[in-house]
Order: structure tokens, then sequence, then C-alpha cells
């Protein structure tokens, strides 16, 4: 009888201690809930508000006449259109060259490069590239393109400044698309007689396009918001003059941005402007980033 009851004295502290343990772990639990949700509506919260008081700053401002005027020293005469057009060329720069460097670099590390510590070394700093802050990729490109070949302020300098910034993860993105390539469309490929370029060329770059495109398109909303890069260059922030080749000084969304907010401090007129440009820039990021999910989720279950 003795033994019976001390059985079942031990099994009653275990289960009250496992009942403590579990009591514990709900209210640990309910507690990180509460507050990653509190963590997440503060987070929002302070989103609209900025967002609100952008778009309160921008009404009056934001009308066609501000996107077909050129920069003037008078705010009520002002608009972006040099700089939505020195945007729109630093992006015909950014794109050939980001894409076509981008998804060559991923298709010789992933389909031709052999396993080793040398190919995992690149892989490893190319990842790492992606996490450096813009502001070193601009003064990267003050120094080679900037002053070694003599570009000065250009478009082109700011377009491989910018271009430079994004290959990382355009790089990233084509090395995971291309590695999501189900294997057995390669084995079919080399079973039917193709050679390995031909099987990349017209097997695997084809399943695996959705995928650097989506990546492409991210890195570039990511170079149409940058502005570190392009004031290290030494982009001019007032300029009155439409740029016409790419050996032209131009300005740009961002850092039409940027001298805007600076000039705040002599009227709000200015502060006015830079919200409405701010306003234009969130709406082409807006819609970059909704076709790269459009993109994403389309083809994302081809195979």
């Amino acid at each position: 009888m003795s033994h019976s009851a001390g059985t079942h004295s031990q099994k009653d502290r275990h289960f009250t201690t496992n009942r403590k343990k579990i009591i514990q772990r709900v209210r640990w639990n309910n507690f990180f809930r509460r507050l990653f949700s509190l963590s997440t509506v503060f987070a929002i919260g302070a989103l609209v508000i900025l967002l609100f008081q952008v778009w309160t700053d921008s009404v009056g401002w934001l009308n066609p006449g501000f996107l077909t005027r050129n920069l003037s020293i008078f705010p009520e005469k002002a608009g972006i259109y040099g700089a939505i057009l020195g945007t729109v060329y630093l992006m015909l720069v950014v794109i050939p060259v980001t894409i076509l460097l981008g998804v060559a670099t991923a298709i010789y590390l992933e389909e031709y490069a052999q396993k080793g510590s040398i190919a995992s070394f690149i892989r490893t700093n190319i990842t790492n590239l992606a996490s450096v802050p813009s502001v070193i990729f601009g003064l990267l490109g003050l120094a080679v393109f900037g002053r070694l070949l003599n570009l000065g302020s250009s478009i082109l300098a700011g377009g491989l400044t910018l271009s430079l910034l994004v290959l990382p993860i355009v790089v990233v993105a084509a090395q995971e698309a291309l590695r999501a390539v189900p294997g057995f469309l390669r084995e079919g490929s080399y079973a039917m007689g193709a050679s390995k370029w031909t099987t990349i060329w017209r097997v695997v770059l084809p399943v695996a396009l959705p995928g650097i495109l989506t990546g492409g398109i991210l890195a570039v909303s990511r170079a149409i918001g940058e502005t570190a890069p392009l004031v290290v260059l030494g982009i001019p922030t007032l300029i009155m003059r439409i740029p016409k080749s790419l050996s032209d000084d131009f300005t740009a969304l961002p850092i039409q941005i940027y001298y805007w907010t600076l000039d705040t401090v002599l009227t709000k007129e200015y502060a006015n402007l830079a919200a409405a440009t701010i306003v234009v820039l969130l709406i082409v990021l807006f819609m970059m980033n909704s076709v790269a999910i459009v993109i994403r989720n389309k083809y994302q279950r081809r195979f």
C-alpha cells in the first residue's frame, strides 16, 4: 500500500510540475504575442501617420503641371519633369547592366563553377555585398566612374554607381531562381542530346525567368529610391536644363526630394514640393513592387 501511495504521489508531483511548466509557457506565449502585436500596430500606425502627413502636404501641389514643368527657383512654378527624365535615363543604364551582368554571374556560379571553396567564397561575398551601406557604393562610384574614368556627375556615372549597388541583389535572386529549377528538366534535356548551354538557354532560363524578373524589378525599385550614392557622386541638386544624353549632368527624384527638403528652412512651399515628389516616387515604387508580386504569384507554382 505504501509503495502504491508513493507511486501515486510521484505521479501527482510530476503532473503538477508539468502543469506549472505548461502554464508558464502559455503565459510567455501570450506575453510575446501581445508584445509583437503591439509592435506591429505601432509600426503600422507610425507609417500611416507619416504617409498621411506627406499626402496632406502634397495636396494642392500634385497636379499635371507639376509633372510637366521643370525645376525653378520659384516654388509655385517648380516641377519635376527634369527629375523624371533623369530617373528614366538612370534606369536605362541600370536595367541592362544589372540584368545582363547579374544573370551571367548567377549562371556561372550555379551551372559552371565547380563546387569548392573558391566558388563558396565568391557566393558568400556577393551575398554580403547586398548588405553594404549604399554610401560606400557612392564612394566607389566617385573614385572609379567620377574621377578615374572622368565621367563626372553624368547620367552614365550615376547609372553605373547604382548598378554596382543593386548588382548583388540581382545575382542572389537569379541564383535562387536557378536553384529552384527542377533537376529532372536538366536531366531530360541532357538525355535528348542537348548541350549544357542549350539546356541552360532553352530549358533552365525560361523556367527561372519569373524569379529573375522579380528580383530584377525589386532591385531596380531600390535603385530608383537611392539618394546617398548620388549625393556622394556630386549629382547637382539644382539644375535647370533637361538632360539629352548619358554624358549630361542630371537630377533625379530622390535628389529633388533631398534638395527641396534642405530648402524647407527658407519657405514651407519647398516642404510641399518635397511631399508631392515623395508621393510620385511612392506611386512608382508601389507599381513596380506590385508587378513583381504579380509575376511571382503567377509563376511560382508552375512546376
